[in-house]
């Protein structure tokens, strides 16, 4: 039988698990991956395209549904790929979600926490305050498209709303495209950067031409009409302007501690305020700082966490290696009255850490939310800390169970605690934290969430 024969030919399978991204994964023979497949489900699929491990395959009717499977609320779900899991339940994604920080920790860390910790969850849907939409025109439909890219391609998915944006946005997808149609440059707007605040709604558009007058009036028009601000960015983050007269700071609220954080249309803050806000609740009792507490947070931003644990400790030093960041964080301090915090800019992707002043510090608790290619780095130097409590926040459960692992086997650190945080639902991304203690300290007492 040819290759294309055999690509053509249906097959009936059993799905036995859930790749990282979210497909249906197929054995016996060569190895498949199947979108839209769930584990326990008996398919017909057909072989689409060849891998030299796996091949990718196409869902064409699933015989025996799971008991996990729901009905995707989005009626672009499968064709956009803004989400990749809508068609399992919020409990079935949590589950998987869980499996894979488990595996990973196993596989790849070699460690196992000495408890789990329950997920921390919060709105699945409207959740997204955080966005970059792609903004295209295209002339064979003669209108501006707006939203994410497509599952499976480079195209924009021809979108009317989207159910994970956050208030109003979700809603003014079409608006935004039929305004962005009616402008002069229209072919010149590629990019959107959403940000909606506590008390805002602010939306970026990238411009690689000078709108018209008529263009600004236009967006100012649309900008009035549907309560939101708009900002213009036509070439790096120096050059963002807000149209008309610019409005008061946006800012977003931890109500427990009683801080607000100002922040910048195009900083970075986590997508789910839901979850920050139990997640930032999380480490403060895990961390269980007092008011004896000398706290280190690196990669610290805008001062998410560093602001709350100030209202607990005796003293926080916040690293960050963005400089607009670090005076961000500063000016939040002042905003807030906190005076037991201060920040430092510092590269944390490869200095050593050891000569620079803030680390003359005794530190007796530390907090670190890397991104994705996580800490490696700046270990050996924690390490050297001891200290009482280390509290670990990842965006990728493969760096997290690398660095842990470390920690671990090379330093002596116990692994007190791991769960899943369930910032972005109804997607493949796994957010994970993980609470260690130093060799002298060991797993005296794991404080248990609210």
């Amino acid at each position: 039988m040819s290759a294309s024969a055999r690509a053509a030919a249906e097959e009936t399978a059993l799905v036995d698990d859930l790749t990282q991204e979210g497909e249906g994964v197929v054995h016996g023979g060569k190895t498949a991956f199947v979108a839209g497949a769930l584990p326990g489900e008996r398919i017909r699929f057909r072989r689409t395209r060849g891998h030299r491990q796996h091949d990718e395959g196409e869902l064409l009717e699933v015989l025996e549904p799971s008991a996990l499977r729901v009905t995707p609320r989005c009626a672009h779900f499968g064709v956009c790929g803004g989400c990749a899991l809508q068609h399992l339940s919020p409990a079935g994604q949590l589950a998987a979600k869980e499996r894979e920080l488990t595996e990973c920790l196993t596989r790849v860390g070699r460690v196992t926490p000495a408890r789990v910790l329950p997920a921390l969850t919060g709105p699945v849907w409207a959740y997204r305050r955080r966005a970059r939409l792609g903004a295209r025109y295209v002339y064979k439909k003669g209108r501006v498209l707006v939203g994410f890219r497509e599952r499976a391609g480079f195209y924009l998915a021809d979108l009317a709303h989207c159910d994970v944006l956050a208030a109003p946005v979700g809603e003014l997808i079409t608006p935004l495209a039929e305004v962005l149609t009616e402008l002069s440059i229209r072919a010149e707007v590629p990019q959107i950067e959403v940000a909606v605040a506590d008390n805002a709604t602010a939306l970026v558009l990238r411009t690689l031409v000078p709108p018209s007058d008529a263009d600004l009036a236009r967006l100012e028009e649309f900008a009035r009409a549907h309560g939101v601000r708009l900002y213009l960015q036509p070439g790096g983050l120096e050059s963002l302007r807000e149209l008309g007269c610019a409005g008061s700071a946006l800012v977003y609220r931890h109500e427990r501690s009683g801080v607000e954080l100002e922040f910048a249309p195009t900083d970075f803050i986590q997508v789910n305020g839901g979850v920050n806000a139990a997640l930032v609740e999380r480490a403060l009792e895990l961390l269980e700082p007092t008011g004896e507490s000398m706290v280190l947070d690196l990669f610290c931003g805008l001062g998410n966490f560093t602001l709350p644990l100030a209202r607990h400790a005796r003293r926080v030093v916040g690293i960050e290696g963005d400089a607009a960041l670090i005076e961000r964080a500063r000016g939040n301090a002042r905003r807030n009255g906190i005076a037991n915090a201060e920040f430092h800019r510092a590269d944390l992707g490869g200095a050593h850490l050891a000569g620079l002043p803030w680390m003359r510090e005794r530190y007796t608790h530390v907090l670190l939310d890397p991104p994705r290619t996580g800490a490696q780095p700046v270990l050996a130097s924690l390490a050297a800390l001891a200290p009482a409590r280390l509290l670990y926040i990842s965006c990728h459960p493969g760096t997290l169970a690398r660095d842990l692992g470390e920690l671990v086997h090379e330093h002596g650190f116990t692994l007190d605690a791991a769960g899943i945080v369930d910032m972005f639902p109804h997607t493949k991304h796994v957010e994970s934290l993980a609470l260690l203690s130093a060799p002298s300290q060991g797993a005296k007492h794991i404080p248990g969430p609210t």
